[in-house]
């Protein structure tokens, strides 16, 4: 009974993976087109997703560079909007394991889907299991969908017209619903993070209100009243 369960679990995180994976593999497709139609050459996105691999900070860099500005400030970019990693690596940091490698792969596969797939996760077994499932196959299509899409070029034409951006907060909605419901501090602390994002989306750079956000975490330490 036991083998049966679990192989009935980890089936399911498969399943679920595999929403992450199909929309990480087309928003891959879509940053490699929009850098190599840009002008960019094609070994710039594909080196960049191998190495930094960070989607937004990513896309804000690329950005950057098209705009005309130099590799310094497409880092900083890059940096400042991937600090946000730092609170994720806190909350998973007993998922990822003890071991040296372990723990140098696992920073790597931090990403806002592979944390919210990982504490969606009943159990610290499940936990592990999710977050090196979801990981491993995000960071492979990923770069796989990149280099396609930097091969394909302009043959893709405006990747907006697709809808592409939508498919990943598409996906962490559906990840942080179950969590939403089940637990109100949590969903204060949504509310005050997107009221923020909301607010100064018009006023800062793009991906930057989604760093702000995460002061709606200040209210996580309030105690529901007994």
């Amino acid at each position: 009974m036991r083998t049966a369960e679990r192989t009935s679990w980890r089936g399911e995180l498969i399943r679920d993976a595999s929403l992450l994976w199909l929309a990480g593999g087309v928003v891959g497709v879509s940053f490699g087109a929009i850098a190599v139609a840009g002008g960019l050459p094609v070994w710039v996105p594909v080196t960049m997703s191998l190495i930094v691999y960070a989607g937004s900070a990513q896309f804000s860099a690329v950005g950057v560079l098209l705009a005309g500005g130099g590799p310094l400030a497409a880092a900083a970019t890059g940096l400042l909007l991937n600090t946000r990693t730092a609170a994720f690596s806190l909350a998973v940091a007993d998922v990822i394991g003890r071991g040296r490698w372990a723990r140098a792969l696992g920073a790597h596969l931090v990403t806002d889907e592979t944390t919210a797939f990982a504490l969606a996760q009943p159990d610290p077994v499940r936990r592990r299991a999710a977050f090196w499932v979801s990981g491993l196959g995000l960071f492979t299509v990923w770069n796989v969908g990149v280099l396609l899409g930097a091969l394909a070029g302009n043959a893709l034409g405006d990747t907006a017209t697709y809808g592409l951006d939508a498919a990943f907060p598409a996906v962490l909605v559906a990840l942080v619903l179950p969590t939403l419901r089940e637990d109100a501090r949590i969903r204060r602390c949504a509310l005050l993070g997107a009221a923020i994002a909301l607010a100064l989306t018009p006023a800062v750079p793009a991906g930057v209100p989604v760093l702000l956000a995460l002061c709606g975490l200040a209210l996580h330490t309030r105690k529901d009243p007994a």
